[in-house]
């Protein structure tokens, strides 16, 4: 078994769906195209031509040395998307730096949330994940699917869901299905965080124990004391009695100052 099929990765063999992936971002010869996974190169040979520079991420070495022996002019690095250091990125003059992929399913939000926190050097993303994720990362405040992921994301960048992909489009099929995340990433965040690290905690011990109402989760996340919690979402302008999923951004922000 290859790293990228135990990584859980299903190949996109739609050229179609690859068309459309490519397109959300409309590379043009003035930008710098990072893909994350090109697999057999199904998004990978539509790229050739169309950027200043392509670069592409594969763990696989086989697939590797596939790719450079049949697309000469893509630059295919033996990289870990999980850990690559895409915050190193520069533009090239008057362009953008993009990253696209079909992430493998059992890594996906750790190479997103990677991507995340290197967004000062990246401008816009089309990633393919798998459908409960990808909708998680765009889920607003109110519904069961909205978490500390959507929040994370949406804090630093436009999200929306473009597309869903059926389990047909891939080789192998995957048992669930799929879908494309359209993300436009925000020069400043979309909330003024005087202190990003405790927003991070906060929002992480609101979510650890969501079932429970917001001043509860809260004081045993961060183990403060009820009273303690009570008054300070009082003074943020919180309910301590809602739940961590129904409170937006800029609750949270604003939970977060009363809270330090």
């Amino acid at each position: 078994m290859t790293k990228r099929r135990a990584l859980g990765q299903h190949f996109l063999r739609d050229p179609s769906i690859a068309r459309a992936i490519v397109d959300l971002v409309a590379p043009t010869e003035r930008d710098l195209v990072v893909e994350i996974g090109p697999g057999d190169g199904a998004l990978t040979s539509l790229l050739v031509g169309r950027a200043s520079r392509v670069i592409a991420l594969e763990i696989d070495r086989p697939l590797a040395a596939a790719l450079r022996a049949r697309l000469p002019a893509i630059e295919i690095l033996g990289a870990d998307a999980r850990t690559w250091d895409y915050a190193a990125l520069a533009a090239p003059a008057g362009g953008r730096v993009l990253v696209l992929g079909n992430l493998p399913y059992s890594v996906g939000k750790p190479i997103l949330m990677k991507l995340i926190e290197s967004r000062a050097a990246i401008h816009e993303m089309a990633l393919m994940l798998q459908r409960e994720v990808a909708e998680r990362v765009a889920a607003p405040p109110g519904g069961k699917t909205y978490g500390s992921l959507s929040i994370f994301s949406q804090l630093h960048c436009d999200v929306r869901v473009a597309f869903r992909v059926p389990p047909g489009a891939f080789r192998p099929p995957p048992k669930v299905d799929s879908a494309v995340l359209h993300l436009h990433v925000l020069r400043e965040p979309r909330v003024a965080l005087a202190d990003p690290r405790r927003f991070e905690h906060v929002v992480r011990a609101a979510f650890a124990q969501r079932r429970k109402m917001l001043a509860n989760a809260l004081g045993a996340g961060l183990g403060l004391p009820l009273d303690v919690v009570r008054r300070a979402a009082a003074a943020g302008g919180v309910d301590p009695t809602r739940r961590a999923e129904t409170l937006t951004l800029s609750e949270f922000a604003a939970l977060t100052t009363a809270l330090s």
